[in-house]
Parts: structure tokens; sequence; C-alpha cells
């Protein structure tokens, strides 16, 4: 009768706490084809004010890579109404934030603002959509920020280049073979007119979504919507198609060497399916198993038993089309870096053999309940989710309040099966990372 009760307990602890992270919202499509998404949170008087383009490297000509990222630094230049580096100087001289990223997929540009600035956020953002100073000056500026980026977070940056090196072998032939920073050479060849052209076909209202979440009032927001984006003109309607890859059927092996480390590392690479697919969530759950956190298989195994490890690590590097799955470590005493591809390889094994005890399986729900709910903590943080279930996920909006189901619905079979069914050796690819002297 206890242990019923218990159960019963548990049942209505779970749905009570899955009925209170549901997340509303309301959405609608101007004439020119932008996507609004509104969510109203009166808990604080703050308001996220997001953009999301439905760009990324993967749309770049090969001749010309970068430019997606190019356009995150350039689109900040100013525009027709806003003086060239005065855009950051508005946020934040109105108590404002703001930043923007761009990934293989999509660039995602915001602000956070108190929510009394709202029509300010909203101004900002159509100047940058609907105007935006292109000018040889401000491409020469931000060649030279993006060159310094580069040196910093990927040539002097230790390991700066592993996924750059995976990703080449993984999807020759394929956009995402080259990485969001692109080429220097082909930023410096690119002419004005080639960068306005890239502009006038990706960042146009039909390929955008404009997600505001916060301490609003719907019919006000609605009104300011149209008042700063209905004159946005319509862009051409974007055709694209998938670019299938050639499937990995022998082991590649190859070798790095990097002059900013005195550590060697292996890596080990598997292609999976893209973000849309039941699988890659599995996957995600996989590397939780292996490396999320000091008591997970690897790290109890390798670091903390046999010491043999300074640091290991499993992780999903989620994409639109495909994905990869990138499993790495460090070696302690000098152990030699096949003996930790080994112990990696024998911990993979086990998923792809053995069940997950009832307890582990319990504990990777609890932790991918706890991380939904931690990424729905912000605002920016709902702007962002929203905005990623329309633009990834057939415009299904409401795939944010779908996920603790889907987490929920994974079994310990389908782990196995996934496992087993990606991660092989005969379809990976294995770097040596090692010191150049």
């Amino acid at each position: 009768m206890i242990n019923r009760l218990i159960l019963l307990l548990s049942i209505f602890s779970l749905s009570t706490r899955l009925n209170a992270q549901q997340v509303n919202f309301s959405e609608y499509d101007l004439e020119n084809g932008l996507h609004v998404i509104l969510h109203k949170d009166k808990t604080a008087p703050v308001v996220a004010v997001s953009v999301m383009y439905h760009v990324g490297s993967k749309d770049e000509n090969p001749e010309r890579t970068g430019f997606a990222h190019f356009f995150e630094h350039l689109l900040f230049e100013g525009s027709k109404n806003i003086k060239r580096g005065d855009f950051m100087n508005i946020v934040s001289s109105n108590g404002g934030q703001n930043n923007a990223n761009t990934s293989q997929d999509r660039t995602f540009y915001y602000e956070i603002f108190p929510s009394n600035q709202l029509e300010l956020g909203l101004w900002l953002e159509s100047e940058r959509m609907l105007h935006p100073k292109i000018e040889d000056i401000g491409v020469k500026t931000q060649r030279e920020v993006v060159k310094e980026e580069k040196r910093m977070r990927i040539d002097n940056q230790p390991y700066g280049k592993f996924t750059e090196n995976i990703f080449y072998h993984l999807f020759r032939g394929n956009p995402y073979s080259w990485q969001p920073i692109g080429s220097m050479e082909h930023l410096d060849a690119a002419t004005l007119e080639e960068f306005i052209a890239f502009f006038n076909k990706y960042y146009v209202p039909n390929n955008a979504v404009l997600t505001i979440a916060g301490d609003i009032d719907l019919e006000k927001t609605k009104a300011m919507v149209a008042k700063y984006f209905n004159e946005v003109p319509k862009g051409k309607i974007l055709q694209r198609d998938v670019v299938q890859v050639k499937p990995v059927v022998k082991q590649i092996v190859d070798t790095v060497y990097d002059a900013n480390i005195q550590i060697p590392a292996i890596f080990a690479a598997y292609r999976i399916p893209g973000m849309k697919n039941r699988e890659n969530k599995i996957l995600d759950m996989i590397s939780s198993i292996l490396s999320g956190g000091g008591s997970s298989r690897l790290s109890m195994k390798m670091v903390d038993e046999k010491r043999t490890a300074l640091q290991v690590s499993a992780f999903n590097y989620t994409l639109e089309d495909y994905g990869v799955y990138i499993t790495l470590a460090l070696p302690n005493n000098n152990t030699p870096l096949d003996d930790l591809l080994k112990d990696i390889d024998a911990e993979v094994s086990r998923l792809r053999t053995d069940l997950i005890s009832e307890s582990e399986f319990k504990k990777l729900q609890n932790k991918f309940e706890n991380d939904y709910v931690s990424s729905n903590s912000s605002m920016i943080g709902v702007a962002e989710n929203l905005s990623n279930g329309y633009t990834f996920h057939n415009k299904n909006t409401n795939y944010l309040n779908q996920q603790l189901e889907q987490i929920r619905s994974i079994t310990p079979e389908e782990i196995r099966e996934v496992a087993k069914k990606y991660l092989r050796n005969d379809q990976r690819v294995v770097l040596y990372y090692l010191p150049k002297k």
C-alpha cells in the first residue's frame, strides 16, 4: 500500500511539474512572410527581442566561405538611421544587453531590455533587417575583427582545429565540411557586391523568425511589430536541398600536429542524424551516460579508477541535416593514445550490447528534465527555444513543449539500439592530435 502511494505521489508530482513547465505562446505571419512568436511572462520587468535568420555556413558558396559569420559582425555596423558604431552604445545606454551567434544552420541576434524599452529593441532589429550599412569601410573593419577572432579562437587556441579536421573527413562534398569561421582568403577576395547579394538573398523577413518573450502586452506588441516590420519587403523564396554524403564504410585515421599544445589527444567521431530525428536526442542521452559529470562511466573508469586520462568526454554536435558524435581523451602519466581509445571503445561496446540499469536510466531522465527546465529559465532562453522549434522542426513552434514527453518516452532498449546503429568502428574518423615541435 505504501509503495503504491509513493508511486501515485511520484506520478502526480511529475505531472504537475510537466504542466508547470508548459510555455504558452501565440504566433502569426506578417504579409511579407516574417513569422512572429510572442510569449508573455510578467514575472520580471524584462523583455527579450530576438531574430533568427535561417542562414548559416552551409548556405555559403564553397569559394566564399565565412559569409554567414561575417554578417553576424557586419550587421552591427549601423544602418540608414544608426551611425556606424552606435548600435551597441544605444543598447547599453538604455539598460540593455545584446549579442549574436552563428552556426552552420542559423544566425541569431538578440537584445534584452527593461520591458519599457521593447519598442527600442524592435526598432533596432527592423533597422538591421531593412537597411543596414553594407559599405566598404564596414567590410574592411569587420574583416580585421574576424581575422583576430580566428587567431584567438582557432589558430592560437589549443586543440582549436579538431572540429575542422573531423568535419572535413565526415562531410567531404557537403557544405558542413567547412566551419562557420570560414576562410580569410575567401573574405579578402569577396567584393562588396557579393556581400550585398548574400544579404539580399538570406536576410529577408520570409527567412526569419521574430520572437519576443517577457513582460509584454500582446496587443500593443503586435501593433509595434506591424509598425516596424510591415514595410520590410519580402525576399525571394529559398529552395534548399540537403546535400547527401557518401556513407562511411571503413575507419578513417588521420594525424594532426598543433604547435599550441603540449599534451596530445585522441578523438573518435561518427556521423549521425540531424536534430529532427528522434535518434539524435537518444545520442544526447548516450553522451550523458558516458561523460555527463564525475559519476559518468568514462570519467569514473579513466579519470578516477585507472587514472589514465586527464580529461575524457563524449558529446553530440547537433546540426540540422546531420550531426557528429565525438569522443575524446587527454592522457595522464604518458598513457598511450591507443590505450585511451580502447577504454572508450570498451564503454561504447557495453552500451551497444547491455541495457543500462534502472537506477542509471532514472538518473538520466531526471537530468534531462532538469536541463529542460534550466534552458527555459530565462526569457532569451525561451525565445531561442521557440525560434528553434519553428525554424528546425517543420514550423512546429510547440516542439519546445513536446520535448519532455519525448524524453520520457525514450527506453533503455532504444538507447542500446541507437548505440549499436551509429557508434561503430567501421564508420568513424579517428584523429590523433599531437604536439608540433
